[in-house]
This record gives C-alpha cells, structure tokens and sequence, in this order.
C-alpha cells in the first residue's frame, strides 16, 4: 500500500474526526468521547458528539499552521485511543478567524482584521424549510449584514405559528419528547445552515433558549438543558463563525433562575476551547453585564442615547441587538418608519456602540423577515450598508465616545470625528478641535446617502455649515 494521504485543513477551518461506535442503549447518555490535539508541546481537548446510528464526531477548529496530532478518550473501548495527524494551512483569502473583543468596546477577527457588527434579526429563519430558507440565504447575498440572529429552537408567536421541519429530540414510544435523545438530523440541518452563513461572511449568534415555545423546550429542567447546552457546543464550536447567545429576552423565561444562566456561561467556557463571543439577551431587565463570562453586552432598548452610559457602565462593547423593527404590523416595536430604525443606528454608531437590523412587514404569506427570513421588503437595509461603508472608513481601532450633550459623536483625538445631529436641523455647528489638526470636513446626508465636501479647513475653534435639515452627519478627518 502507498503512504497514506495527511489531511490538510487551513487555519480556522473545522477537521473532523469520524468514528463508528456503540450505537445499544442510549449512547447520548452512556458514551463519552473526546479528543486531545496536539501542537508542538501546546494541547487542546475538545469533546465529541453522537451523530446516530452509531456515528461519533469529533469537530476541531485549528489556529496555528502546521502539524497537528490527535488522541480519542473515550469509556468504550472501540472509541478510545484512535489517532492521527493533519496539516493546518493558510487560511483562504475571505477567512480571518473567529470574532474576539478588541480595544475594550469593540471587535475584530483572529488574524487583526476588524469586525463592525451590522446584524439582523432572523429568529425561526432555519426552520422553514429549503425553499424558504435558500430564499434568505440568496437575500443575504446582497444585504449589507454581517451578523445573523437565529435561535437553535423552534419558535411559537404571531407570525411564526407554523410547525418546524424538524424537531431537535426524538420522542418516545407514547409521543412525549424524549429530551435524553438528540435529534442528529435536526442538528446537522442547523449546523448545515451556520455552514452557509459562514461561507456568505456572516456570523451566526446562536440563540440556546427563548421563550416563545409550546413544544416544551423552554422548560426542559435544569440536567436536560445543561446536556442541550454541551451537545450544542460540541457540535458547532468548530465554526469560526459562531457567536454564543444564551437567550432572547431571558427574564421572561420564568423557569429558569440567575443561577440558570449563571451555570450556562460557565458550562459554554469550560466546553468551548476557542472561547467564542458570549452574550444574553434582555426583555426589560439587563442581565450583569460585568460577570467574567459576558464578553460583550446583548441589548434590547430604543433609547440610543444610553449608548455611551452602557459602555462606560461595563467597559465592555455594546451591541444594541434590537432596538425596533422597520415594519407596519400593530405592535409599536414593530412599526418603525425606515428613517427611523436608520436614526436609531446613527445614534448608537455615534456613541461607539453597535445597533441591529430588523424588519417586519405584513405581507399576504405572513412571512416576515424578523421571524421566517424570505426577502426584504423595507427602506433601511440600503441605508444601513451606507452606514457600513462610513464605518468601515474610519480608524482601524474603533471609536471612542465624545458625545455632547446635544449630539452623538465618536472619533479619535485629533484624527477623526464622527457627529450625528438625528432630527436636529442645524444650520452650521461650532467646534472645538485641536490647533495643531487640519480637518477635512464632510457633510453626508444619511437618508440621500450622499457625501458633500464642506468649505474650508476644520481646525481649532471654527465653524462649520450643515444643510439645516435633520438626519445630517458630519465627519471630520485629518486632512490627507
């Protein structure tokens, strides 16, 4: 026989490890898997899975190019003990890594690139079925979003009232879930998804638990949902793309306790070898944003001009995950004009911190983008992507907070400043910058989305002219 093939897997991509096993009993509970990977002398263990008929799973994201070896343990005897080895390559030109926090508030990927959350809100997305589902994933092509929210469970609530294709537990023999047992198609199905994210440049915060459920999901008891929690992260650890949200809206799940979600984080830290983004998600309450396991603050608010105060509160970045939808349905959170949602972005942008998308509109097939995914249908999302590009323009390292009392502002000491009037319509606005910088000052229209050079030089204590219509932001830079 020639000399077997060394596999070869680029940086931050996923190697598996497949086994075939005990499949008697019920292997979910009775079978332990894991597996040691080994890097020069560093060594990282990560748990494995079981995938059904008697097909075990071990899924690795490597980090550093070069040799890797691995090393099964496993309680059965036919799973223990198995090795190899595989080669980790340059990672491919649109792979740059899993998502961290940087410079305290804000974010880049593993190799520096920096990473400025615009997500949207796209809850039972993934349990439609093919044809729906490829219809977000094509929509998503040529939206400006690179973050996906998406709950692992079925979803139950106005609009979203249909049964999923899948479910994730099998059932027992006199039809009640049987939450000892994983369902391995819903899960490759789920995972086959965050995949295709992954592959469009978008990161999936996944969703563990919610609180609009009539399958009983949301109350499971406290052993069955830490063997969820641990299954899930075995499963999807591996994808770069994977961001960890505990729950939406946590406190209205009157089942679970803090010391419920406090457990979740620490089960997500302890299983999770590459120390994926962890946040939750609020109704009203905030959650202690400052515990070691948050790594950045998930909120539900409207009010953008908090931005600043949520930052300082916590020293960690904020995402304002959902802050209203654009949409007409009969719910206030739900009806937002297209300028508005746009206004609410500005804001939270212009104060250092980061606002979500989110749209729901009627239609004659109740599909609303917020909940089923589909198409888009509103006004924001081209707006949104000017925003992007703005943001995308300014300093590497992300922005400070300097807001005024009167108006957002965020920048950079004597390099960059970026100033949001919101429904102010100033005619002209005085600034005090640094006598030392020489601006170049930029009048953007951010409902036109149009950029207008202003008249002069931005230095010192001067005075700058603005439309004298709302919605106007105002950039100044260094000039040249």
């Amino acid at each position: 026989m020639g000399k077997q093939t060394i596999p070869q897997i680029e940086q931050w991509g996923t190697h598996e490890v497949a086994l075939h096993g005990p499949s008697e009993g019920n292997p979910f509970l009775d079978v332990r898997l894991s597996a040691t990977f080994s890097h020069g002398h560093r060594q990282v263990t990560v748990d494995g899975f079981y995938d059904g008929d008697g097909e075990y799973r071990v899924r690795f994201m490597p980090d550093a190019q070069g040799e890797w070896r691995f090393v099964t343990q496993s309680n059965a005897g036919g799973l223990d003990g198995a090795s190899g080895e595989f080669v980790c390559t340059e990672p491919s030109e649109n792979n740059h890594g899993p998502v961290q926090v940087t410079n305290t508030y804000h974010f880049a990927y593993a190799d520096g690139t920096p990473h400025r959350p615009f997500g949207t809100t796209c809850y039972a997305w993934a349990h439609q079925g093919d044809a729906l589902e490829q219809q977000t994933l094509e929509t998503l092509r040529s939206a400006p979003f690179n973050k996906m929210r998406m709950c692992v469970f079925p979803k139950d609530y106005e609009f979203n009232r249909n049964e999923p294709v899948y479910y994730p537990f099998e059932r027992t023999e006199d039809g009640d879930w049987d939450f000892t047992r994983f369902s391995p198609g819903f899960f490759r199905h789920f995972e086959g998804r965050v995949g295709e994210l992954r592959d469009l440049g978008i990161e999936a915060d996944v969703i563990l638990f919610h609180p609009y459920d009539r399958w009983g999901f949301a109350d499971m008891g406290p052993e069955a949902d830490d063997r969820y929690v641990r299954y899930v992260v075995a499963r999807l650890s591996a994808n770069r793309n994977v961001w960890w949200s505990l729950a939406n809206e946590y406190d209205l799940m009157q089942s679970k306790r803090m010391a419920d979600w406090d457990r979740f984080f620490r089960i997500i830290q302890q299983c999770d070898p590459y120390q994926h983004l962890r946040s939750i998600h609020n109704w009203r309450a905030f959650y202690d944003h400052s515990k070691p396991w948050v790594t950045h603050q998930s909120i539900q608010r409207k009010d953008l001009e908090q931005t600043g105060r949520w930052r300082e509160l916590h020293r960690k970045p904020v995402v304002v995950d959902e802050c209203g939808y654009e949409g007409n349905i009969d719910r206030g959170w739900g009806n937002l004009p297209a300028w508005e949602l746009v206004r609410r972005c500005w804001e939270g942008a212009a104060r250092g911190g980061y606002v979500g998308h989110g749209e729901t509109y009627v239609n004659p097939d109740n599909v609303l983008w917020w909940s089923k995914g589909g198409v888009l249908r509103g006004e924001s999302p081209v707006r949104i992507a000017f925003l992007r590009e703005v943001l995308e323009d300014a300093p590497a390292e992300g922005l400070d907070d300097m807001s005024e009392h009167d108006m957002a502002c965020a920048g950079k000491a004597g390099e960059y400043y970026l100033m949001y009037f919101g429904f102010r319509q100033p005619a002209f606005r005085q600034l005090q910058l640094p006598s030392e910088v020489e601006g170049r000052g930029e009048s953007m229209d951010t409902g036109e989305m149009t950029i207008t050079l202003v008249e002069g030089t931005c230095s010192g204590e001067c005075e700058v002219q603005l439309p004298g219509k709302p919605y106007i932001a105002l950039r100044v830079s260094r000039a040249g």
